[in-house]
């Protein structure tokens, strides 16, 4: 009998320049969006390296699009 095993390839993630490329709002923007919790873009921080993954900022712009 075979055995099939299914492994999940983690979804790459962004750093703070380039996820803000991808919503076209600077890097620093960003960085006030993060601090202030203005909105909720959940970003995720590995020591003092923040970064984002492109399904949560997918989510950010459809949530901005039905306003």
């Amino acid at each position: 009998m075979e055995t099939i095993v299914k492994e999940t390839i983690p979804e790459p993630l962004l750093d703070r320049k380039s996820a803000a490329k991808y919503l076209s709002v600077s890097p620093g923007t960003l960085a006030v969006w993060d601090c202030t919790k203005r909105y909720d873009l959940k970003p995720i921080k590995v020591g003092r390296a923040v970064r984002y993954r492109r399904t949560d900022l997918d989510d950010f712009l459809n949530s901005q699009l039905k306003r």
